[in-house]
């Protein structure tokens, strides 16, 4: 059976992550020669090469990537397993920081996030709202756990992370009870020129919604656009304007915002986990997997 030399192995990940060698010695307090002749000895172990010059550039090559991802998960179920066996000796709660995106609503965050709260195990939240593509970076940086998206995190973005599916659901429209009543009347036609309130841009809601009304040849009065979801529904609430949610969350919303259902559209709209796990093993973030297939139903 062939051993593999963690050491070596924690060196390319701390090259890997810093983006050279001179950015890691700082990090390993080595010399930069001790740490290419790691590197080297890892390379001639797996029979591979893992980095390649690009100009001045140190590139991982396909196999490198490869090998990055498994460390990724090798070191981070280490530092998982110090933390769990320091937790449990200083009776410390388990901290889940997760990252919400800018367009998942924050009555679902609530839904999915509030069950933790209650495991065997004492949890503490940290919840920090962004941009996706900031998030994300933090995510690498293993500054955040997870990332709660509204949408899957793209091919094309250069970090090693997996999308975990939580659900699906449609899309409908609401307003404050007398604008509802005005635009009840040959909806969706009614929506031409009238006052709309619209996610941020870059969200998959305002995606959904601007591909919808094109579908059936609308032009909404565009008078709002908010990146917090709680903030829209106030402003819809006093009036403003037709503001467009999740099905999933109708009731909670008629509820509490004392609002009215104006109709149906044809748009889906689906949120995700994403991890820099394929399997989602923190308590929390099981929880919030289980308490998804509670609302949405078993992810298709």
């Amino acid at each position: 059976m062939e051993w593999l030399n963690y050491h070596h192995l924690y060196y390319f990940w701390v090259v890997a992550r810093a983006g050279s060698i001179v950015a890691a010695t700082k990090q390993l307090r080595l010399a930069q020669p001790t740490i290419s002749s790691q590197i080297r000895s890892l390379e001639r172990n797996l029979g591979e090469q893992l980095f390649q010059r690009v100009g001045r550039s140190l590139v991982m090559t396909e196999v490198g990537e490869m090998v990055f991802g498994y460390a990724e998960e090798i070191f981070g179920l280490g530092k998982e397993m110090v933390d769990a066996v320091k937790r449990r000796l200083s009776g410390r709660p388990v901290r889940l920081v997760a990252g919400i995106s800018h367009g998942f609503p924050r009555m679902l965050v609530h839904r999915l996030l509030h069950p933790s709260l209650g495991l065997a195990e004492p949890v503490q939240l940290v919840c920090h709202g962004g941009r996706l593509d900031r998030l994300v970076v933090d995510l690498s940086l293993h500054r955040l756990d997870l990332v709660l998206a509204d949408g899957p995190l793209a091919p094309a973005v250069k970090v090693k992370a997996y999308n975990h599916l939580l659900g699906e659901c449609g899309v409908a429209l609401y307003a404050a009870p007398p604008l509802a009543a005005e635009l009840a009347d040959d909806f969706p036609a009614s929506l031409d020129g009238a006052a709309f309130l619209l996610p941020a841009d870059g969200t998959m809601l305002r995606a959904e919604l601007e591909a919808w009304f094109e579908e059936v040849g609308v032009k909404p009065l565009v008078v709002g656009e908010f990146d917090d979801s709680s903030l829209l529904k106030v402003f819809g609430q006093c009036g403003a304007g037709v503001f467009a949610m999740p099905t999933v969350l109708g009731d909670e919303i008629l509820s509490q915002y004392q609002i009215a259902t104006l109709g149906a559209t044809d748009a889906t709209v689906r949120y995700f986990a994403i991890s820099v796990e394929r399997q989602l093993k923190h308590p929390a973030a099981v929880s919030i997997a289980a308490e998804a297939e509670r609302i949405f139903g078993e992810p298709g």
